[in-house]
């Protein structure tokens, strides 16, 4: 198996599942994968002590009982605070797919993403994503056999070229993910997904959480739904695959 290899839709918990638990806790991603999820999408700062964190805002104050900085904070101090080491969920899920969104574009961070993947001989089930350029780069030049997917620069110099409808065919990226629409404008399309898998790029979006806007995007061929609502995103692509595919692809 690698990230972006898979032979049905793939449901990832968003934060773990934000509807089920506290975002980005080890009980949120129990709970996510106790759903049947096949994966966590999470976010991750860099410790004072240089330590990859699982956390999403900068500062403390919105979900932990602390406040100021996260990178004020060394990784013991920020564990005493419910904040998980990106390297004890690995391998607390051996068998999920994770997606790790870089919240800080630092160099540094893509490299001790890319260390903390390879020690725990994660690899081939990890995507590295992230809005800036510096971080991804970083990440791909430190550990290149890891999967990343575009970054919003990317992203937007691919849709520029699907509204042209000149594609991108060759790129550094192994998929996008992406919400279906941002302010006015709308990202994902049954075009933009037809250009994307002719260049052998995965589409994933987020953050789904209807069952009307979940069976949408499959008709229109997305490859993973990114959800606050694994449960129900598991039951509505199982159910959406009994009708469209073979009974023995469905069980697996």
């Amino acid at each position: 198996m690698t990230f972006f290899d898979a032979d049905r839709p793939l449901i990832f918990a968003h934060r773990g599942g934000m509807a089920l638990g506290p975002e980005n806790t080890i009980a949120a991603f129990d709970a996510g994968m106790n759903a049947g999820a096949d994966g966590l999408e999470l976010d991750v700062h860099l410790s004072a002590d240089g330590v990859v964190v699982v956390h999403h805002d900068k500062t403390l104050e919105r979900t932990t009982r602390g406040s100021g900085p996260v990178s004020a904070r060394t990784a013991a101090e920020l564990a005493a605070l419910d904040v998980p080491l990106l390297r004890d969920v690995l391998t607390r899920y051996p068998a999920a797919r994770v997606i790790i969104e870089m919240k800080a574009d630092l160099a540094a961070l893509g490299e001790a993403v890319a260390r903390e993947v390879r020690a725990v001989d994660a690899v081939h089930r990890v995507c590295a994503a992230g809005f800036g350029s510096l971080a991804l780069q970083a990440a791909r030049a430190a550990l290149p056999e890891m999967a990343t997917s575009a970054s919003q620069d990317e992203v937007r110099r691919a849709l520029r070229r699907t509204w042209c409808r000149w594609p991108i065919r060759r790129c550094a990226w192994g998929g996008y993910q992406v919400p279906e629409t941002s302010g006015r404008t709308r990202v994902v399309s049954p075009r933009f997904i037809r250009y994307a898998h002719r260049a052998g790029l995965k589409v994933q979006v987020w953050t789904v959480d209807t069952e009307a806007d979940m069976l949408r995007l499959l008709d229109w061929g997305v490859d993973a739904l990114i959800t606050n609502r694994p449960d129900l995103a598991v039951r509505v692509r199982d159910a959406w695959l009994s009708r469209s595919q073979p009974a023995e692809l469905v069980r697996r």
